[in-house]
């Protein structure tokens, strides 16, 4: 480069605020105000850390459940109260009874079948109606624990426009509610049953902070919480409006103003309309709130409920216990998908097909050295690697803590929302495929659900997967079907198979060998010109005890084309055999 040229690019101008300019759009900003910032100027929650875990509801079923297309059946939403009760949760929101008979028969269902553990306290919803109140404490009937919700519209959009109706009217209807609540438990509730109550005024968030004071200190006027009787507020962003910071001055002012505040559990309830659900749950937590209420990845009308699951990893990736098991994460995924049919994204914090993937080769590299470094730093402690704190690049977490490892991950990166279909088969048939083997049946299934539209039950999914993996006598496809299967070895680890079979509907006698009976198979195949080699290889049992069955999984290169086969049979040999027969018919049809 010449001497000029670099003068040249020396006195190149440089890039400044003032050459980078945004220019106004003509979207109508002028219909929408700011949020009301809260006079708090001696604000504590920035110098706090959250050090322990709140007190977690799930509200999945009820919250969640009320913001599907599709609400979840009573066998659903069984299987994601079951689901709530292994992960830890003991305070569930199981529904609003008042609404319909669904929800109320499905409380009933669980008081009634004894599904309740005895530490596990549910709740339900109602609003401020007499006839409704009654109705939700009459669901409640024989529960051991049990916390009514109720709620009223306090804000001024509800009071003018909905309500229409004075501030003294709105906390008068919360007052009466109280009252009601109150007298309905005594009158149909034992005194075997441990009862709380929990009121809302909704949209917290929108309702001027006197005024949410003044109906709460009204509604605690009647409830009378003391030593050994907690009274539950819970102050709803119904409507996420502000940014975490000024809901947490808002919890601050709350809490610094609530009389008995030792007897107020004080919850949150964020909604997740501006995107910051979690960070104003966090922040409130750090600005004086007990409890959290949420849904499992973040279910709930419009864009959301604040997530439950990433909440709680956040807390695990401090070194702070949430007492609640994540240690399964895609189980609790692939649930959550079965029970909401819908799916969650692959990049959904914790969860995600492809949170733990990185596709960058200096990321891999940083990572591969990282676990190195681990190996490392633990050999020269004299301790194991799970015993010393993690420290791996761009891998916040180990991902073993949640029931992953990173090369299973790199080999399944293409999975986003498989997991329902999954889900089914593991749950009704034990069936855990392998996670191409997930890929390529739900792509079956897709192509179903996109011709017949509507809904696929789970009797509908395995009578695809029977057809199309599993031929039986009454639906007998395919090129091949085993007869019987003899081996034999010799001193060099060689072995031998023959087989009895139909072939193109004509019996045959196939022989192989190879250094087992699968590599045996496929030599046996290449004789009667089949053309099969074998890719990867899994299997399991079914069951437990002399008579369990073995599920072989194989994955085949059959022709050029990649296909997944599946065996089942006492005999695990057999069971391998059949899954490369599933896959060879199935490259035939």
């Amino acid at each position: 480069m010449s001497t000029q040229h670099q003068h040249r690019v020396g006195r190149a101008t440089p890039v400044t605020a003032a050459t980078v300019t945004q220019r106004p759009t003509a979207m109508p900003i002028h219909k929408y105000g700011r949020y009301e910032q809260v006079d708090l100027s001696d604000r504590t929650w920035p110098d706090a850390r959250v050090t322990r875990a709140p007190r977690w509801l799930s509200t999945d079923l009820r919250d969640g459940n009320q913001a599907l297309i599709d609400p979840m059946s009573p066998a659903r939403k069984r299987e994601m109260f079951d689901l709530l009760v292994r992960m830890g949760y003991k305070e569930i929101e199981v529904g609003f009874p008042s609404s319909g008979q669904t929800d109320f028969d499905f409380v009933r269902s669980i008081i009634e079948q004894d599904a309740i553990p005895e530490d596990v306290t549910i709740s339900v919803l109602t609003q401020a109606r007499e006839e409704l109140i009654e109705r939700t404490v009459e669901s409640l009937r024989g529960a051991r624990r049990a916390t009514v919700h109720l709620y009223n519209a306090t804000a001024p959009v509800f009071r003018r426009v909905v309500f229409r109706g004075t501030r003294e009217q709105v906390r008068q209807i919360a007052v009466d509610g109280t009252r009601l609540v109150m007298e309905y438990a005594d009158k149909i509730l034992s005194d075997e049953t441990v009862f709380g109550y929990q009121y809302s005024p909704e949209i917290f968030t929108d309702t001027e902070l006197d005024f949410a004071l003044e109906v709460c200190e009204g509604v605690m006027d009647v409830w009378q919480p003391e030593e050994g009787r907690e009274i539950i507020l819970n102050l709803p962003a119904t409507v996420e409006r502000s940014t975490p910071s000024t809901h947490a001055d808002r919890f601050e002012w709350m809490s610094r103003n609530l009389s008995r505040r030792g007897y107020v559990c004080l919850s949150v309830h964020p909604h997740n309309d501006r995107g910051t659900a979690v960070a104003a749950a966090e922040l409130a937590l750090m600005a004086g709130a007990d409890r959290i209420e949420g849904c499992l990845f973040g279910q709930g009308e419009r864009t959301g409920n604040v997530d439950l699951v990433t909440l709680g990893m956040n807390l695990f990736s401090q070194g702070v216990d949430p007492q609640i098991d994540f240690s399964q994460i895609d189980e609790i995924r692939r649930t959550a998908e079965y029970c909401n049919q819908m799916e969650i994204h692959p990049r959904h914090p914790y969860a995600g097909d492809l949170v733990y993937t990185s596709f960058s080769g200096s990321h891999q590299d940083a990572i591969k050295k990282g676990f190195e470094a681990m190996e490392a730093d633990a050999a020269a402690q004299g301790r194991t690697v799970d015993e010393i704190e993690w420290a791996v690049p761009y891998l916040p977490i180990d991902p073993k803590d949640v029931g992953r490892s990173y090369e299973a991950v790199i080999r399944v990166n293409s999975q986003s929302g498989k997991g329902g279909v999954a889900y089914v088969l593991k749950n009704d048939h034990k069936l855990d495929l392998p996670r191409r083997m997930q890929i390529e049946f739900s792509r079956i299934i897709q192509a179903k659900t996109d011709t017949e539209g509507g809904e696929i039950t789970p009797a509908e999914i395995w009578s695809v997967f029977r057809d199309e993996y599993l031929p039986t006598p009454d639906n007998a496809w395919g090129r091949i079907t085993l007869r019987s299967v003899r081996t034999s070895g010799s001193d060099d680890g060689t072995d031998a198979l023959t087989v009895d079979a139909v072939l193109d509907g004509a019996e045959a006698v196939l022989h192989g060998t190879g250094n087992g009976p699968i590599s045996a198979f496929f030599d046996a195949l290449a004789s009667a010109g089949i053309d099969a080699r074998l890719l990867d290889y899994t299997e399991h049992t079914l069951s437990e005890g002399a008579s369990a069955q073995a599920a072989s999984y194989i994955e085949c290169a059959i022709d050029g084309r990649v296909l997944w086969g599946i065996g089942i049979d006492p005999n695990t040999t057999r069971a391998s055999l059949q899954a490369v027969v599933s896959a060879v018919n199935r490259a035939g049809r």
